[in-house]
Parts: structure tokens; sequence; C-alpha cells
């Protein structure tokens, strides 16, 4: 620890994201970095604590403590103190193979764990992550490390989302022969068709792909396992599959007049929107637009944010945001204490650009969607809602009910159900014949990440379900791990 007085002189200070009002004209990235003068005062505040609770990576009744992949927190924080960005940028990569991702995207459960944030403003460590990586790259600091030898064993990792890549990485580094079989047009995942570009810019995912490749790691996109390419050939022609296939199942609302047109899935909206993004800077109109419509947005989470924020770039006519659940508390609830995740209230990005735009936060709490209402053509022309109370029962359970006379009729062209994900697609689990649990989730001990077809592994939210970009990275580089210990029956791998 450089400064041991940094946290006392210091306050917390983020990096200055771009204009609401002005980014949301474009598809640009909204993050910008400090300046390095500031990142240094902001690493001087991480206190070296004895127990590094921002690097647990933990569960903690059912909420994440600390990394996930135990990033080394306090010791690249103590380098940028000093001055050392390329010493930071080895401690980084030694468990994170994409802090370029986790620096943009992750909610930064590391910060709700960080010891200061007790009773201060916790540390920036989610900024100073991205601003080591991005200056990485800058300096020319990351390039293509090709192992030194092959090992002659080939690996199929299927799904190229966080968990595929980081598996894939790590295997390639192992001396394994990789190669990652995409149903869609570009390697990503989620990380590519999931999160709009001003979010997480494409060039970036693209950028690391590319180094992957030129170490050896083999893409196939187009190439959708269980129709293009069965299941039973892949066990046959690879030494070992890896599935990183994602829950990409959304939870459906079937209520009355779901059947309507302009009522879709958030990940159908946001894949098409980026595609056309990549493919024609939109102009092929080969995508969902919420131009000149009154757009609601069904769910609170991530993927409602970036659901936001992707129609109001589209020129949508207004915006609201429905979630069922009562609004966050503005500090920790009792039943919340400190080291777990804060479920506290936030002002995520595309919020931040409605308030910007219309005047006010679009989310509106503890509203039940209760029919879809068409015009006269099949088109969804109103939304019926009523408002709900929620209570827990004896038994800790929480139920709710609705509150009469709070019914509530709103005017809509376009409805985005953001509500969640329900688990891997079951098709191609069911082709090779692994088993799935209760939740429908390939079946696989965490930490073992072998299912009960002999040589298949399965990682990521297709293992866990839905889940944190940094547990799916966690995940691939553990089931690689585990994977090499297979084909060679000992393994160096992390």
């Amino acid at each position: 620890m450089g400064d041991p007085t940094g946290f006392m002189e210091h306050g917390r200070e983020l990096e200055p994201d771009r204009s609401p009002k002005e980014r949301v004209k474009d598809w640009k990235e909204f993050h910008q970095h400090l300046p390095e003068n500031k990142l240094k005062v902001q690493g001087s505040r991480c206190m070296d604590c004895g127990i590094p609770f921002c690097q647990s990576g933990t569960m903690l009744e059912g909420l994440t403590e600390g990394c996930p992949i135990n990033n080394l927190i306090p010791e690249w924080n103590d380098l940028i103190y000093k001055g050392l960005w390329k010493e930071a940028l080895e401690r980084l990569h030694k468990t994170n193979n994409f802090p370029e991702f986790t620096g943009r995207v992750c909610p930064a459960p590391c910060e709700g764990s960080c010891v200061l944030g007790i009773s201060e403003p916790a540390v920036t460590i989610k900024t100073i992550e991205c601003a080591i990586i991005d200056k990485g790259f800058e300096e020319g600091w990351v390039v293509a490390e090709a192992p030194v030898s092959r090992t002659g064993n080939k690996v199929a990792v299927v799904g190229s989302g966080p968990a595929g890549l980081a598996c894939a990485a790590q295997l390639n580094k192992a001396g394994h022969s990789v190669t990652v079989f995409e149903r869609e047009d570009r390697i990503g995942g989620l990380l590519m068709y999931g999160i709009p570009n001003p979010h997480l810019d494409k060039t970036v995912v693209d950028r690391r792909v590319s180094l992957m490749a030129e170490e050896g790691v083999k893409f196939l996109t187009n190439t959708e396992i269980g129709k293009d390419y069965a299941g039973e050939d892949l066990i046959a022609d690879f030494d070992a599959v890896v599935l990183c296939t994602g829950a990409t199942r959304p939870r459906d609302l079937p209520i009355e007049g779901r059947e309507l047109n302009g009522i879709h899935f958030a990940m159908e909206y946001l894949t098409l929107s980026t595609k056309s993004l990549l493919n024609s800077n939109l102009q092929d109109e080969n995508y969902i637009s919420a131009k000149d419509k009154d757009v609601i947005v069904l769910g609170g989470g991530d993927t409602g944010t970036d659901c936001v924020a992707t129609a109001m770039r589209h020129g949508c006519r207004s915006l609201l945001q429905f979630e069922i659940l009562p609004m966050p508390p503005e500090e920790r609830a009792p039943d919340n204490p400190w080291p777990q995740w804060p479920k506290i209230f936030t002002l995520g990005y595309g919020q931040e650009e409605a308030m910007a735009l219309f005047g006010e936060d679009p989310r509106r709490y503890q509203v039940l969607t209760t029919k879809f209402e068409a015009g006269g053509d099949g088109n969804v022309k109103e939304l019926h809602t009523v408002q709900i109370e929620w209570s827990t029962g004896d038994n800790g359970r929480s139920s709710f009910r609705e509150v009469p006379g709070t019914e509530k009729v709103w005017d809509t062209q376009l409805v985005l159900l953001a509500m969640g994900f329900l688990g891997p697609e079951a098709g191609l689990l069911e082709q090779m014949g692994v088993e799935q649990d209760e939740r429908s989730n390939a079946k696989a001990e965490y930490g073992r990440y072998l299912t009960n077809i002999d040589g298949v592994f399965a990682a990521g939210d297709a293992r866990r379900g839905q889940s944190l970009i940094v547990w799916a990275i966690n995940e691939g580089r553990e089931a690689a791990r585990e994977c090499d210990r297979y084909l060679m029956g000992t393994t160096d791998l992390p």
C-alpha cells in the first residue's frame, strides 16, 4: 500500500461519461477515462485490507460477494498508484482473460464488497480495471501469445459468449487445438448481440477475438450444433466438448393478446438492431424500429436498460419501463448486509438518458401487466396494468395482491419483454443425452463441470442459469482447467 492514508484524504471519483443528451444521438460508447493523475489518486484509496473481500468471489445467501474471478485488486490498485501500468496489466491478466469486457459491463460486485465501502464510498475498482486494459492496448502491450507446443488433442467449445471465449483461451494456452462453434454470423454471443454498442463497442469484442485467432483458436460462425452439425458427430470428432451455449430461453408473458404484432422478446430486438447497425448503419431496415412509437419495456434488469437505451436511439416517441418488484431502497436493507452485493436503487445508463430526454425516470414499480389489446390491424395498441402490493407470509415466501381501483390503460405500439431467462434451449442437450437439472440447465457439478456424458463439459449460463458475465468467465476458465485435466491427467491451468 503506497499511500497508507489515501482512503482518508481522497474521495471517490468516477470516469466522466459523455453527456446523456449528446450520446443518445449516436451509437458510440459513452465511457471515458479519468486522466492518469486522477487514477493514481483513486488507486491510493485502496486500503490493502488484511482480508480483501473485493477479490473473494463467493456466494453469500444467494448473492455474489466479491469478484468471481478473484482479480488481484489490491495489487494492481497499488501498482497504478506507483505508475507501474504494465505490471498492473500483467496482474490483471493473471485472473481475467477479458478485462476490457468486465471493465465496461460487469456490475462490479467487487465494489459492493470493498471494505472501505462499509463506511465510505467504495474504491473505483471497475474504473481502474478498464483504464488498465485500454492503456495496455493503446501502448501495444497486449499481443498474441501462441502456445509453444501442441498436445495433439482437439476440443470443441459450443458457444462464443464470455464463458466459451474464456474456456477457449485457456484450453488454447494449454496447447490443445480449440474450435469454437457459433450459430450467429459473428463471434461474441451475448457480448456481440446482447449488449448494445454504447455499452460495449463491438470493435472491443472483435479486437480480442482477432487476438485469439492469431493465437491459434479456430472460430466457425453460422454453425449451429444440433442442426448444422449433429451433437453425436461432435463427440466423435473431438477429444472433448465444452457446452457454453448460454441460457437463451426467455421468460414469456402468456396473457390475453400476447399473439399480437409489436410484442417482442428483448433479445430479438437487441440482436436485430445491433446486426443491422454493424451491417449497414441501420440503412437496411432489417430490425424492429422504435421510431415514433410509444415503447413499453417489461422488466427492470440490465437487459431492460439496454432496450431503453436502444429505443431512444431509434427515435421513440415515449418510453416507459414496468417492473413487478418494489423500488429498491437508497441504502442497504437489514437483510442485505455488507459484503453481499447491495440491492439498492441505481440509475442505469439508459434511465439516465431517458431522464435527460423525457425529463423523468421511465421506471414504474409494482406494476403487473394484465392484458394486451389490439387496434384494428392486429398490432398491439394498448397495454393494461394494475398496481400490486407485496407481502411476506409465515413461510418466508413473498406474494402479491392486486390493488383494486389502480387499473390503467397505456398507449403502446411496441412492447419489449425483458423479464429474464429460464435456461438453455433444450434441443442440443436432449440430442446429446446431457442430463438437465430441475431448472433445465445442463447438470454438472460446479468445480468439475463434467456432465453425464464422458468428455462433455458444461459451463457458464448453460450450467448455472442466467448470471453475470464475470461468473461466465469464472466457469469458462475453470471448465477449461477440468477439461485439460481430463485430457492430460494433470493440469497447470488455474
